[in-house]
């Protein structure tokens, strides 16, 4: 996920703010520089992980401390993403998510209302570190007659521009999780395609996914519990996204018909709180954990329906490729990495990841 904002890793302070000012002017109000500020607010928070490691700390910031580096040794050295000092400072925060993240969408189709930014061009969602500012933004949508969706971000990449930290609420993460969302964020640190943000979200969703599945069985072994547990929440997972998008199938249907836009809003509404009554129905037989029991309570929109059909490819373009090439997650890596030396890239990413790994797809 993650709008991105200029960094800190490679300019002093007063650099980074001399850049947001320049954006600020030239590309986006002052939107660029109250949330760089915000950042550069974090940033200047954060200390080395090794205060985590030392003597004096607890064993459970001790064993944090030691997942993280083991993570980012597997993410680096054995599957190949790009090496960087992401991930060795961290942040205390007194909340459970880094930020507020914004998306819209057409209410009678699925057509997504994007925000234009210095350096990575248009993006589907908008983030805001005061959730305040989120909820104006969502109140000025709502009023252009936009379904509108809100909601907590644990992490973002700023695609090398500054050295990414960890938060304080990710010491509660299982080991899969933080693995997770680790190799994920490093894939988008890894290759970013300008322009191309579906590609490089489902990317980084299904290299996060296997390289935190990777990385759990080689740590704690296909036969452990830790294991186990991530696997079934995978499968859970699945389960959801495929309810998702059977629900997004119907709606679609919908819109490409020729009944009025009134109508489409009835059969939108009946659609939906239908297929909610079937979810939780049906939940038991579907699902092995509680994680996704409240969604018969979610105000259920396109924007929040087309969060899904942006991380998750509806043909599993990516699985199926890493399949066929072989299942060998590091020369994945390598191909993606060299997606971002390509012009070609820029208009077909699939096409040249497939050239790359030379599948003869």
């Amino acid at each position: 996920m993650k709008p991105s904002f200029p960094g800190f890793c490679f300019f002093p302070t007063a650099a980074a703010a001399i850049l947001l000012i320049a954006a600020c002017i030239f590309f986006s109000g002052c939107y660029t520089l109250r949330q760089g500020t915000s950042m550069l607010g974090y940033l200047g928070r954060a200390v080395p992980l090794e205060h985590l490691a030392g003597d004096s700390a607890s064993e459970e910031n001790r064993r944090f401390a030691r997942q993280v580096e083991d993570i980012r040794h597997f993410a680096m050295k054995e599957l190949g993403l790009r090496e960087s000092r992401n991930y060795t400072r961290y942040v205390e925060l007194d909340r459970s998510y880094l930020a507020a993240v914004v998306s819209a969408s057409a209410k009678d189709s699925f057509t997504r209302h994007e925000w234009r930014f210095p350096l990575v061009g248009a993006m589907p969602y908008k983030g805001f570190f005061n959730v305040e500012d989120a909820r104006k933004e969502r109140a000025k949508l709502e009023k252009r007659d936009l379904d509108v969706w809100v909601r907590g971000v644990d992490a973002f990449s700023t695609l090398g521009w500054f050295r990414d930290p960890l938060y304080s609420y990710m010491r509660d993460y299982s080991p899969g999780r933080l693995a997770d969302l680790i190799i994920h964020e490093l894939t988008h640190a890894t290759v970013f395609i300008k322009g191309q943000v579906q590609f490089n979200e489902e990317l980084a969703e299904f290299v996060g996914s296997e390289g935190a599945r990777l990385y759990m069985e080689s740590r704690f072994g296909a036969d452990s519990e830790e294991y186990r547990t991530m696997i079934d929440g995978e499968a859970d997972n699945r389960v959801y996204v495929a309810f998702i998008r059977e629900l997004a199938a119907e709606l679609e249907l919908l819109y490409r018909s020729g009944a009025d836009r009134e109508e489409k809003l009835r059969e939108k509404a009946r659609i939906i709180k239908e297929a909610q009554a079937r979810f939780t129905a049906e939940y038991e037989s579907r699902f092995s954990s509680e994680n996704y029991r409240g969604f018969a309570e979610l105000p259920v929109n396109n924007a929040y329906l087309e969060l899904y059909r942006l991380y998750y490819a509806e043909d599993n373009y990516f699985s199926g490729l890493y399949e066929r090439s072989g299942g060998d997650l590091p020369k994945f890596v390598a191909a993606t990495a060299a997606l971002n030396k390509s012009r070609a890239a820029r208009r077909n990413p699939r096409v040249e990841m497939e050239r790359f790994l030379g599948s003869g797809q």
